[in-house]
């Protein structure tokens, strides 16, 4: 028996949580500035945690975590200020920042009390958090503040900030003045750090130097030439040894990340660099129990400080995503194309990412074999590339690859039983075989790539090849094209079987059924077509897509099919009866990237909104849920008739309107009216209820009085509720405006049918006392 999918559910998203600006990073979180967002990123799992965002929707320009990572506060164009309890997402105050212009830079002092903005009008703020006031107002500096910091030691209460002019300037803040200016940079200083006795500065610039200060004297001990624009410096912990980076005395040590993206340690004493490893681009370098380096591409790395090795990494933006599909033993990650030369592998658990260098332009298509481990990649540059990950690490590496297109290749596939063949189609109107040898292990051992060459060249169509399909026994090969038709091919030598015509626009993906001999095609047309392999006529069309239908895949072992839409949508057809039985919208823009996992129970779906998610089937645990629903309103309806038996009102009309069935409602007052005293009762009972049953009732009774039927009924529970509750809480009610527009039409209808009535009734009551007179008179 195989199982239909009817409904599908977001399991999890790895979405784009940085996008440039300021990280920070304590023990369990990450916090990252994200357009008008902060982000907290939970380290163990790579999970957003939470998010902070500004209501008036202004891009936030700076943001600072006190020390005891208790209290968030950030700045945004709007020139205000806010506080926020990040663990709930809540924002606590907000306050106007006094700065003319955007604040530029902001720190805590070591007590978690004080907190000084920088902003772009020259001007540093300094704003006791606790009791809400500004403390000082320190002018002298020139063009925007982008560096305050305050020193370690409390007690001594100084602020270090830089601006445009490249000097430090040293404020003590019980005179509010600048009490010197350390000059030795020739360009922007973007980073500061202090000695564990405070006594020592190291302070990085733009210039390629970093200087080391005495803070006693005010003086510079020493320039250490770095030969890179430094973003920033980090002291290694003094009194410890770390021979893994080559610290091997006692004295002061600092690393430096810069422009060349190469981690740096040094020795102050002697400007020696004693170890160099190599990164991308690092641009920023924060510290907390370990190393977070933030590179230009908006990725985050966690170093390991005793050996400065890779624990972790994050990639905060992916840019659109092209394509995507499942890896690994169990589909335990998944491989990304994104609009760069470079593949993602995430690790589904912790969302940490490897990073594949390899092709020199954007990578457009990859295709996954069977077994999980080995995948193939296309790109732009004309190269083909297969990798291969270590099942056990998790590492991967590039063990071959092949070049011959003349144009950006497109399209890629794998061979479906063996590791032995991958094919490819290219913006040249071809398509290639490429012949796979049978180990890869020298390539994986010694990281040299072997190089393959096509084994069989043909011209497929007249234009671009978007998409390729092996078929399940790799004896078949199907193309689509940009010129309207899919064609089938003969893997051995690739021999034209047969063309598939009726596509109005260019079509976008081809699929192989797994069991039937049929092949599903997506066309731009915003049409799926099923295509027979025995004569090549189509066998159905699915028409529900507004716009271009831009991949597809088979489900339920054929018996379902999945499309995505460039208008971020996602369809679940039914075969047999070719009806969409689910559309699924969580994308905000064309979705490429579409794949289901070995066991076909999860769905990954990449977007060009820079999002990835993931989808699991939910069918088996919906229908548990309403069935445990039904039992449980099948007990509650035979509980609800025994109260009415019993004559318990009141609880048999809270539960009444707990099933929310306002004909069971109306069966229980009608009951209570039936009875013995009934208008009593029902005055007694109302009245009781909490006020969200109240409100219920209440809407019931404006359903109830369209019908002359149990228009009486609804008038009763009306005229006890004016008559005990006031009419300021009567317009607390939720919705009662548009409850009271509905009730007072047809009140004025029964009104108007009841005088009628009355004028019937005293016509026949006046006729019958003539009739009464006349028959005395005779």
């Amino acid at each position: 028996m195989v199982f239909v999918f009817n409904s599908y559910a977001v399991s999890s998203k790895i979405e784009p949580f940085y996008k440039g600006g300021k990280v920070q990073v304590t023990c369990r979180y990450m916090f990252c500035t994200c357009g008008t967002r902060v982000n907290v990123l939970e380290v163990g799992t790579g999970k957003i945690f939470s998010s902070i965002e500004q209501e008036d929707q202004e891009d936030i320009t700076c943001f600072s975590l006190s020390p005891d990572d208790e209290t968030l506060v950030t700045a945004s164009r709007a020139l205000l200020l806010k506080q926020w309890d990040w663990k709930q997402s809540t924002c606590l105050r907000s306050w106007r920042a006094i700065h003319n212009t955007p604040v530029a830079s902001m720190s805590f002092d070591p007590t978690s009390t004080l907190l000084a903005t920088g902003g772009c009008d020259s001007t540093i703020k300094i704003w006791d958090v606790l009791k809400q006031y500004c403390t000082h107002n320190l002018k002298g500096s020139s063009g925007v503040v982008h560096l305050v910091e305050f020193h370690p030691d409390a007690e001594r209460l100084q602020l270090f900030s830089s601006s445009a002019d490249y000097g430090i300037r040293v404020w003590d803040l019980r005179r509010s003045q600048c009490t010197c200016v350390l000059q030795s940079h020739f360009s922007a200083v973007t980073s500061l750090a202090f000695s564990c006795n405070g006594d020592t500065l190291v302070s990085s610039g733009r210039d390629k130097i970093c200087t080391v200060w005495d803070l006693k004297s005010s003086k510079a001990v020493r320039t250490v030439p770095v030969y890179e624009a430094v973003e920033a410096v980090v002291l290694v912990p003094e009194g410890e040894d770390f021979p893994q980076i080559g610290v091997k005395s006692k004295g002061l040590h600092f690393i430096t990340a810069g422009s060349k993206g190469v981690l740096r340690v040094w020795e102050a004493s002697t400007s020696r660099c004693i170890f160099t490893q190599a990164l991308t681009h690092a641009l920023l370098l924060a510290t907390s129990a370990r190393l977070a380096v933030v590179t230009a591409e908006h990725n985050i790395l966690l170093y390991e400080l005793s050996s400065l090795s890779v624990q972790q990494q994050f990639v905060g933006y992916n840019d659109e995503v092209l394509d995507v599909k499942f890896l690994g033993r169990k589909d335990s990650h998944i491989v990304v194309a994104t609009n760069s030369p470079q593949l993602k592998v995430f690790e589904l658990s912790t969302c940490n990412c490897q990073i594949l260098y390899g092709h020199t332009d954007t990578v457009l298509a990859v295709d996954v074999f069977r077994k999980g481990r080995m995948f193939v990649s296309c790109a732009k540059d004309r190269t083909v590339r297969v990798w291969r990950m270590h099942l056990e690490s998790g590492l991967v590496a590039c063990v071959a690859q092949g070049s011959g297109h003349v144009s950006a290749i497109g399209s890629i596939a794998c061979s479906r039983l063996k590791e032995n063949f991958l094919v490819s189609g290219s913006q040249d109107c071809t398509i290639k075989v490429w012949e796979l040898p049978e180990s890869f292990g020298a390539g994986g051992q010694t990281g040299i790539a072997e190089q393959i060459v096509a084994r069989v060249t043909e011209k497929g169509h007249d234009k671009d090849v978007n998409s390729l399909a092996i078929s399940p026994n790799d004896k078949l090969v199907a193309s689509g094209s940009q010129d309207r038709t899919a064609k089938l091919w003969s893997l051995t030598n690739l021999s034209l079987l047969g063309v598939f015509r009726g596509h109005r626009r260019g079509i976008w993906c081809v699929q192989f059924s797994p069991l039937d001999q049929v092949l599903a095609s997506s066309s731009a047309d915003g049409t799926v077509k099923l295509w027979s392999l025995q004569d090549f006529s189509c066998l159905k069309t699915f028409e529900g897509h507004d716009a271009s239908v831009l991949k597809v895949i088979f489900l339920s072992r054929g018996m379902q099919l999945l499309t995505s839409g460039s208008d971020g949508l996602l369809k679940l057809w039914t075969i047999k009866t070719n009806e969409c039985v689910k559309t699924l919208d969580a994308h905000q823009d064309k979705v490429w990237g579409l794949h289901t996992s070995s066991k076909d129970n999860m769905v990954v779906t990449g977007s060009v909104d820079s999002s990835i998610i993931l989808w699991e089937d939910v069918t088996e645990k919906e229908l548990l849920e309403e069935q445990v629903k039904r039992e449980d309103q099948i007990l509650k309806l035979q509980e609800l008739s025994n109260l009415l038996l019993e004559g318990r009102y009141l609880k048999a009309l809270g539960l009444a309107i707990s099933l929310d069935q306002p004909h069971t409602v109306l069966r229980v007052i009608k009951g209570i009216r039936q009875g013995e005293s009934g208008h009593r009762k029902v005055e007694e009972t109302i009245t009781r209820l909490r006020q969200d049953q109240k409100e219920s009732v209440l809407r019931y009774c404006a359903v109830w009085n369209t019908n002359a039927r149990s228009c009486l009924d609804a008038q009763v529970v009306i005229q006890v509720l004016l008559q005990h509750e006031s009419p300021e809480l009567l317009l607390q009610y939720q919705g009662v405006r548009g409850i009271l527009e509905g009730l007072l039409p047809y009140t004025e209808r029964h009104m108007q049918r009841i005088g009628r009535l009355m004028q019937a009734s005293m016509f026949l009551d006046y006729l019958w006392q003539k009739m009464r007179v006349a028959g005395k008179c005779r």
